[in-house]
């Protein structure tokens, strides 16, 4: 049997994601980059305590669009702000502390 490192209970008892998702700052908005092409970019989560690199792929999947996780933020194609904070607050995710921009 796993046991958490952080916590002490067994890794499917284990809270830590849960609370570490109450107590992130995210924001939401939307740049454009090159050719005039829009991203969605979602900043504030925290890489130590949450997988960046697999909630991408969630996203991406869920959106049916391109992306990537990189320097503490992940960068979806396409303008999405609704639908991510939609699907954010679904994962688990406090809304009071996801801003959209």
């Amino acid at each position: 049997m796993n046991v958490c490192p952080k916590c002490g209970l067994p890794s499917d008892l284990c809270v830590c994601e849960s609370i570490a998702k109450e107590t992130q700052k995210i924001t939401i908005s939307v740049e454009r980059k090159k050719f005039g092409k829009q991203y969605t970019i979602i900043e504030g989560i925290d890489e130590k305590e949450i997988n960046l690199s697999q909630l991408a792929s969630k996203l991406k999947a869920k959106l049916a669009c391109g992306g990537t996780a990189k320097d503490n933020r992940i960068e979806l194609q396409g303008a999405h702000k609704e639908k991510v904070k939609a699907f954010l607050i679904s994962l688990g995710f406090a809304p009071e502390t996801i801003m959209v921009k």
